[in-house]
């Protein structure tokens, strides 16, 4: 039976899910109804004239494990090969990446002969807690928060400095709040299949999706990438995604147009819009943050409405900076700063180091910089994103670069962007959530299908997958 889907959300989730839909024959009609001016949500870039490029969400994507290939294998079927700008494992950006503690910042090892020796700011050698990690009993927690986690396995030291900063990076979050089964799958099975998180990695703990390699998958697997861009930037991604759901005759693409509120027909959907205009569907793939979700829900879905506003969700402030000249003391991806040594600066990324291609045109060298702050921390160090001033957070951010990296120089241009609730957190026992979830959707036999960074993952790789799983859900293999 062909049906009308909708997807509800223009990020690269619900882009996702509408490509994937719009390839199979199943489908009749697909209906993607995005609430703003543009498609593509946190993947935005802003390109300057002079041939500048600034990322205000993810700036590189990983292409490891199964949903690295995934997002491979689309920007090889949406054409964009001859766009990708790919770093490789031996680039300076990959090897060196560092932590800022105690006032210094300190390499983070990156070969075997740092493992063996005492690197500070750790006060042992890093191979002397993964030689304890694979003696240590296994958890009997059905969760754990993740400071717990890598505490009892590899000591708090590492937990402290290294894993706060790493979750600190990845998710704007605080590790004592989130969730190891939710946030980091592979070690919570890799102990709960071995015993130990390193013999999980060693001999592998089984699972994974089967996503078979493209040509360019397979090439980034020769060539060892360690992540990539695009030419023209993230955005590129979405765009070209939007432009294939354009060309297409089974997708209708409405901007400007936010749910107002869903509700179930004998059949189906009647989605009702903020304008009044209302469209029909059999099917919803929501990829709307959890709580945009529930607050669009029928009341007979009361139940699933409150487990959805249990998905909160953090804001950051991302800063990007230019300078004239080559202006920075070490050589890498960037820094990240634990907790403990400012809760406000997340971190700082040295964008021309990995992506020089981004610079402006021309002879005179430049160094661009992209300072996140906030996270968890956001309103204990800000006050309200409402009412929290670009200048403070610029002065904030300028600041930041000359006290960890030393720069006496003025940036010559700047850009604030403040991301309001852009990473869910997945706390502990954040799995139970999306057990009920799912359990009440389809106890209601509700055709409902959950998408997006709000469930399985934040990361662009994650993302794109939910989406690419809540449509072969409905058509089965695509």
């Amino acid at each position: 039976m062909q049906k009308t889907v909708a997807v509800l959300g223009g990020g690269i989730g619900g882009l996702s899910a509408g490509y994937y839909l719009s390839k199979s024959p199943q489908v009749s009609k697909v209906v993607l109804l995005e609430g703003g001016a543009r498609c593509g949500g946190w993947l935005h870039s802003t390109r300057r004239e002079d041939g500048a490029v600034f990322e205000h969400g993810p700036r590189g994507v990983r292409p490891a494990g199964a949903v690295g290939r995934n997002t491979l294998n689309l920007v090889s079927e949406l054409g964009l090969e001859s766009e990708l700008l790919p770093v490789t494992y031996d680039h300076l950006a990959s090897k060196n990446r560092f932590l800022y503690v105690k006032g210094k910042l300190h390499k983070m090892p990156s070969n075997v002969s740092a493992l063996i020796r005492t690197v500070p700011p750790f006060t042992r050698p890093l191979l002397l807690s993964g030689m304890r990690e694979i003696l240590v009993r296994k958890g009997k927690e059905e969760d754990e928060s993740i400071h717990a986690f890598v505490s009892r396995r590899l000591g708090t030291e590492l937990a402290d400095i290294a894993i706060d900063s790493l979750c600190r990076g990845v998710f704007a979050g605080d590790c004592r709040k989130l969730s190891v089964r939710s946030c980091f799958p592979p070690l919570f099975k890799a102990e709960k299949a071995r015993g130990s998180i390193i013999l999980g990695m060693l001999l592998g703990s089984g699972g994974g999706s089967d996503i078979p390699p493209s040509d360019l998958a397979r090439r980034a697997a020769k060539e060892s990438w360690a992540q990539w861009s695009l030419r023209r930037g993230m955005q590129m991604l979405p765009e070209a995604l939007e432009d294939v759901l354009k060309k297409s005759e089974r997708v209708e693409l409405h901007q400007h147009a936010p749910v107002k509120n869903l509700n179930t027909t004998g059949t189906g959907w009647e989605i009702k819009l903020e304008d009044g205009a209302t469209v029909k569907a059999d099917h919803i793939i929501s990829a709307l943050p959890a709580t945009a979700l529930a607050s669009a829900l029928p009341s007979a879905a009361q139940p699933l409405s409150e487990l959805l506003r249990g998905i909160s969700s953090v804001t950051v402030a991302v800063v990007n900076l230019e300078y004239e000249g080559s202006i920075l003391p070490v050589t890498g991806f960037g820094h990240l700063v634990p907790s403990s040594e400012d809760r406000g600066l997340l971190g700082i990324v040295y964008d021309s180091v990995p992506f020089p291609q981004h610079n402006r045109a021309g002879e005179t060298t430049t160094t661009r910089l992209t300072v996140m702050m906030g996270g968890a921390w956001f309103e204990e160090v800000f006050g309200s994103p409402e009412e929290v001033t670009e200048q403070r957070l610029l002065e904030r951010a300028t600041q930041a670069v000359s006290s960890h990296l030393s720069v006496t120089a003025t940036p010559a241009w700047s850009l604030v962007a403040l991301l309001k609730d852009c990473i869910p957190q997945y706390y502990l026992g954040h799995w139970k959530k999306l057990e009920a979830m799912r359990q009440f959707i389809s106890d209601h036999n509700m055709p409902l299908t959950l998408a997006g960074a709000s469930y399985d993952g934040v990361s662009v790789n994650d993302v794109i997958f939910s989406g690419r799983t809540a449509a072969e859900g409905l058509v089965g293999k695509i």
